[in-house]
């Protein structure tokens, strides 16, 4: 604990957080264009085929993002939402696509009961058809 003449000459210093998220530049979505739509192999322990796409965002920068669910629709020139949360077996994907906004179909996902708002499923699938 420091005393009161320590605080008077040395204010504390705030904790500073490191910005995972960079090219959003501190925005929580950034809308972008698909330029490329790829499969790509995980890291060691897990096997799969991760779909990816290359989006160039409305900030003039190109990233890598993973295509969440079970099927897709997205080709080149689609329009999508971006937001962050990294994949942890893809070296370098650190975004992710939003689905159910612009150009992402939620319809070829499963449809869900419960934990919807991260795939854009409504409450009643019927009602959006």
């Amino acid at each position: 604990m420091p005393t009161i003449n320590q605080l008077l000459n040395r204010c504390r210093k705030r904790k500073h957080h490191k910005v995972r998220s960079v090219d959003l530049k501190g925005a929580p979505f950034k809308r972008g264009v698909c330029f490329r739509i790829s499969i790509v192999k995980p890291k060691k322990p897990n096997s799969s085929n991760k779909k990816v796409a290359r989006v160039r965002l409305t900030n003039k920068k190109r990233i890598t993002v993973y295509i969440p669910g079970q099927g897709h629709n997205l080709h080149e020139h689609s329009t999508v939402l971006v937001r962050g949360g990294r994949i942890r077996d893809l070296p370098g994907v650190k975004y992710r696509v939003v689905r159910g906004v612009l150009d992402f179909s939620w319809k070829e996902s499963i449809v869900r009961v419960n934990g919807r708002s991260k795939y854009g499923v409504p409450k009643d699938p019927a009602k959006k058809l």
